[in-house]
């Protein structure tokens, strides 16, 4: 309802028993109407913008009740103004109001006693604050001299003037808080006594002196921007809610009045006299208010005032002064202006008429200087030409010329720029054809000698050369050091005659003003000879097929169309073999290289021609060259000529647009023969990618353009032969595998080689596998086929003579079927590749880790599946060929960590490298030799299995044998049984095979469970048989004997002999222990058998009587 919130509250929103403050009492502290306002509390109690003072003195304590305090209910308040008083009951209401009997009693509190020396260091803090706050109080009373006095909270009004609302709430707090904290104190205190005696003795004249009640006392409601009276809010807080006419009573006010909710009694507006007089009393606070702003300001008004007087006095003067100067000024012009004028202008005429005069000459000569020119250029004199129009073009700039005014006793004529005269403009045009003539002519002189050179540059390198130097930098960019040095750039040499006729020619081009256009045209000419550089090489797009019998009459009529010459240069290049298509890219890549390289050297000799330019150079046929070490200084002119050529060659830009049209051009080449490019000889396709990758890092270098599209075909391509070499290699192991006899194959001299390559991989790269890097030096076709054959010598199922050689790893030895060995050239091959090319180091290896599982399934499928005899003729496979496939893995598998170490050290290495795909690629390593391993197992339990069989064979066999009947040789010696000798024979054909092929441990892994087959088969048999005398098992022991005597040295046999032996004895015990049970088991039976007899009798006699 306020718009300020630091209005005062009406007396119903404070608290009950709650003091007001100081600051809430007006300055009507003396006269009838500060008593008339004490004597009337009952009207202003609901005062909207403030409270009177209601009481004569400080030392008196007002405390205002609300409507619901306890004294209220108990004893209504007086009325003096004839209104009901507020809490009294209508007669009709039911409620009566209470009673002290209604009121429960209150039990008092002791309260506790405090002694005062408590209060000693709160005193002696706030004493001297408090002693310092009445010596001002004192101060501001005793030394006043002003009639009006404004408080602190006036100050802060200073800017708002007669606007209290925009007083900031916290200053009117603090102002309500310092008046409070200086209000009487209770009595009986002693900080009370010595204030009230102070104030008693002021009296209220000192009263008078503070000065004009602030504007805070007036409500704010008189200072809103939007005050209209009319407004009916407005209004009633003016009126501080008075009624203008009373209302009679109804039956609705008797009903909220029998509620309970009667409305609190409103005053007549007429009748309010209080509020009468506070209207009267605000107007008379804003009149003094603006009385002492007035008086305040009105010095500096006056003071204003006598200035602006002033100034309007000397502005008086000034203007005077003027009009004065202006009189004396018109005298002087017309005496002595006008007279001096008149002789100026008629010598300005004459100096006119001279100057037309010269200007007339002038022109004459420029038209005989014209004709002049266009006859040398005609005759072809270009430096007299050029002589002739820079004289011309002095002359109509104004310049003096030495063939122009030099007659003797006439005086030199005065030149006038008439450059931008009509009638010249013609001439000018004029001029500019000669110069670009004459420019035109200096240019097919400068094209002939660059791309001369460009040409003889190319045509006389060394390609040798070329690409070693493209070798030495692909190593300095990998930290590596070549062996073969390299020779000088050759596009560095022959610079001084090249230099000594660019000379005259630049001079030539800058006189003419044409560098520019010269060197644009030469551009445009050196992009034009890349292009070329490309197509000069290919084959012919013509069809020259010798078995074709056309007429040269139908030859001639036809014409091939762009298509069909197309479509035969494509099929020119698919024809071309491995060393004519290295030979023609060689051409082209060295032609491109070599040409950008000699253009960059060309475009330095250039800047050092126009750098040893001066401003007039001399005109000899042979001009001296300056020291090639030191450049002379620069000036303006050759400087200028410096920025045309580099910023019209943009050699940036140039070589960026070459390299990038000759990609262009060798990629379309690379893709018509990409399907031949890919099933190359491996040796041949490392060569055709170390040329190309040469080439990318060439023009990479000179021109910072990368090469993405040939990058992106070259490892394209790539990946084909990688796919279709590891297919090629696999599909000639299969087959070298199904045509195996799996016996044992010489291990060669070549076959050493690559063992020892394979072996030395893990820490360094075979020199034999760096060749093919080594493209600057020729390769020959048989050598081509001695390193890509997979199968060099010649496979043959008979069986050599001579003992076969054995492979040896790590004094371990390992006799190879042929299978094995065609896995070692094979695995080598693959290394090979990943040598040359680095960066598929991880593809490489993937196909090398298919090639060793093809290896261990095929080799499965044909031994342990018995795959050989079907695919090699074999009648079965035999120990033999269990042991060879046994090495054969063994091998390989040995093979594996050095090829996993190869492997790892070029994936691991390089730029973007992913150890998660390494660590990966590792891990395929290692399951592929577990694999191996298992399989190396499965080939052992083969054998122990075959053994097994054997012996399970012989143990039916001495189940079902007759120990009785004795076995004898062919010269009737007695000999052991069938089946030991048998057995005893397999065995050793088994060892021997074993030792062989075989190293001792394993044969150690396989004989061992061999024998302990043995030992429980036969073992459990000779328990089951029943010798039936000591002849027989003389015979048992005879055949464990001979067993033990023939097997007993192998590794493995252990206490195999003994065992059977103690079986032996046991029977021996077992058949003594039956005899002696036998002898006394006769004795009883022969007295039963004489009882039974005479029972027999007896029976029979008996029978024979009763019958």
């Amino acid at each position: 309802m306020f718009s300020n919130p630091g209005a005062r509250k009406s007396v119903d929103s404070l608290p009950p028993l709650s003091p007001m403050s100081k600051n809430e009492f007006a300055f009507h502290r003396q006269g009838s109407v500060a008593s008339t306002r004490r004597d009337s509390t009952a009207s202003s109690i609901h005062s909207i913008g403030g409270h009177l003072d209601t009481s004569s003195s400080w030392s008196q304590s007002v405390h205002e009740t609300g409507q619901n305090a306890i004294s209220t209910l108990l004893q209504p308040p007086i009325v003096r103004t004839g209104l009901l008083p507020h809490t009294a009951a209508p007669a009709s209401s039911a409620h009566k109001p209470p009673t002290a009997r209604d009121i429960p009693p209150v039990t008092l509190t002791n309260v506790p006693h405090v002694d005062s020396s408590d209060f000693t260091p709160y005193l002696s803090q706030v004493g001297a604050l408090y002693e310092q706050l009445r010596r001002v109080k004192e101060s501001d009373d005793d030394g006043s001299e002003h009639i009006f006095r404004r408080s602190k909270a006036d100050e802060v009004l200073d800017d708002s003037h007669l606007r209290p609302g925009s007083r900031p709430s916290s200053s009117r707090k603090t102002s309500a808080a310092s008046v409070r904290s200086i209000s009487p104190s209770p009595i009986g205190s002693p900080s009370a006594r010595p204030l009230r005696r102070r104030r008693s003795s002021s009296g209220f004249s000192r009263k008078a002196n503070q000065g004009p009640p602030p504007l805070s006392t007036i409500p704010n409601v008189y200072f809103d921007d939007d005050f209209h009276l009319e407004n009916p809010r407005t209004f009633d807080i003016v009126s501080e809610r008075s009624e203008v006419v009373r209302q009679a009573p109804n039956a609705t006010d008797d009903k909220n009045a029998a509620n309970g909710n009667a409305p609190a009694p409103r005053k007549s507006l007429a009748t309010n006299a209080i509020l009468q007089e506070k209207l009267s009393w605000y107007m008379d606070t804003i009149e003094m208010h603006l009385i002492s702003s007035i008086s305040t300001a009105s010095t500096t008004f006056f003071t204003a005032l006598g200035s602006l007087r002033e100034l309007h006095a000397e502005a008086a003067d000034s203007v005077e002064k003027i009009k004065t100067l202006r009189k004396e000024l018109e005298v002087l012009d017309h005496e002595i202006a006008n007279n001096g004028l008149e002789i100026v202008q008629k010598q300005r005429r004459r100096e006119n008429l001279k100057q037309l005069n010269d200007a007339v000459r002038q022109l004459k000569e420029i038209v005989e200087s014209v004709a002049t020119s266009e006859a040398l250029v005609d005759s072809g004199d270009l430096d007299p030409a050029l002589d002739s129009m820079d004289s011309l073009e002095k002359l109509i700039a104004g310049r003096q010329t030495p063939h122009f005014g030099q007659n003797i006793g006439t005086p030199a004529p005065q030149l006038r720029d008439l450059r931008d005269a009509v009638a010249l403009q013609g001439v000018n045009s004029d001029i500019s054809t000669l110069r670009f003539r004459v420019g035109k002519a200096y240019e097919s002189k400068l094209i002939n000698v660059l791309l001369g050179d460009l040409r003889h540059h190319v045509d006389t390198v060394s390609t040798q050369d070329v690409l070693l130097r493209w070798s030495d930098s692909a190593m300095r960019s990998r930290n590596r050091q070549s062996k073969d040095p390299s020779a000088f750039p050759a596009y560095l040499t022959n610079t001084e005659d090249l230099r000594s006729q660019l000379m005259p020619i630049l001079y030539g081009l800058h006189r003419a003003k044409h560098i520019t256009i010269a060197i644009a045209t030469y551009r445009e000419i050196v992009l034009r000879e890349v292009r070329n550089l490309i197509k000069r090489p290919l084959p012919t797009s013509a069809d020259d097929d010798n078995e074709s019998v056309m007429s040269s009459s139908t030859l001639s009529s036809k014409r091939l169309t762009q298509q069909e010459k197309s479509s035969i240069l494509a099929r020119n290049l698919r024809a071309l073999d491995e060393q004519d298509a290295e030979a023609l890219f060689v051409k082209m890549y060295t032609g491109v290289t070599e040409t950008l390289r000699r253009l960059g050297t060309q475009v330095k000799v250039l800047f050092d021609v126009a750098s040893s330019m001066g401003e007039a150079p001399a005109h000899s046929a042979g001009p001296i060259s300056p020291n090639p070490l030191k450049s002379p200084p620069l000036n303006s002119a050759n400087r200028d000529i410096q920025e045309d050529i580099h910023l019209t060659m943009d050699m940036a830009n140039l070589l960026g647009q070459a390299v990038d049209i000759s990609h262009e051009k060798i990629v379309k080449v690379l893709r018509v023969r990409s399907d031949q490019s890919s099933h190359l000889p491996l040796v041949w396709f490392l060569r055709y990618f170390t040329l190309n990758l040469y080439f990318a890092n060439e023009c990479e270098a000179f021109s910072g353009r990368s090469g993405t599209s040939l990058k992106n075909m070259v490892n394209s391509q790539i990946k084909d032969f990688i796919q279709s070499h590891g297919d090629a290699e696999k599909q000639k192991l299969a087959q070298g595998m199904e045509s195996d006899q799996w016996s044992a194959k010489d291990f060669s001299d070549n076959a050493t080689v690559l063992l020892n390559r394979i072996l030395e991989s893990s820490t360094k790269d075979s020199d034999a596998w760096l060749q093919g890097s080594k493209i600057w030096l020729p390769f020959s076709e048989g050598e081509s086929k001695t390193e890509t054959n997979g199968r060099p010598r010649s496979e043959s199922n008979g069986v050599t003579k001579d003992k076969p050689r054995t492979a040896v790893i790590d004094s371990e030895t390992f006799l190879l079927p042929n299978s094995a060995i065609l896995c070692l050239e094979g695995m080598s091959h693959f290394l090979h590749l990943i040598t040359g090319i680095p960066s598929m180091a991880s593809e490489v290896s993937t196909s090398l880790i298919a090639y060793l599982q093809l290896f261990n399934s095929r080799c499965t499928q044909l031994i342990l599946g018995a795959g050989a005899t079907r695919s090699a003729g074999l009648k079965n496979i035999t120990t033999r060929h269990l042991a060879l496939a046994s090495q054969a893995l063994a091998f390989v598998a040995a093979l594996i960590p050095h090829a996993r170490e190869f492997a790892r050290r070029h994936a691991g290495s390089g730029p973007g490298v992913n150890g998660a795909a390494v660590a990966a690629l590792m891990g395929e390593f290692d399951k592929v030799r577990r694999l191996y391993q298992e399989h190396r197992n499965s080939i052992y339990d083969k054998l122990v299995e075959i053994m097994s069989g054997r012996a399970a064979a012989h143990a039916k066999s001495v189940r079902a044998l007759d120990w009785v009947i004795e076995r004898k040789t062919e010269d009737g010696a007695p000999a052991v049984n069938l089946y030991v000798e048998t057995l005893v024979k397999e065995t050793i054909t088994l060892h021997r095979v074993l030792t062989k092929h075989l190293p001792e441990g394993t044969i150690r892994l396989i004989m061992a469970p061999v024998f302990a087959s043995y030992k429980s088969q036969l073992g459990e048999a000779l328990r089951e048989a029943v010798p039936e005398d000591e002849t027989a098992v003389k015979r048992m022991e005879a055949d464990i004997e001979y067993l033990k005597a023939r097997l007993g040295k192998i590794d493995g046999f252990d206490d195999f002999g003994d065992h059977l032996l103690g079986i032996a004895n046991a029977k021996k015990s077992e058949q003594a222990a039956a005899a002696a049970m036998d002898g006394s088991n006769d004795a009883k039976d022969v007295s039963v058998q004489d009882s039974g007899s005479s029972e027999e009798a007896k029976e029979e006699t008996a029978t024979a009587g009763s019958k």
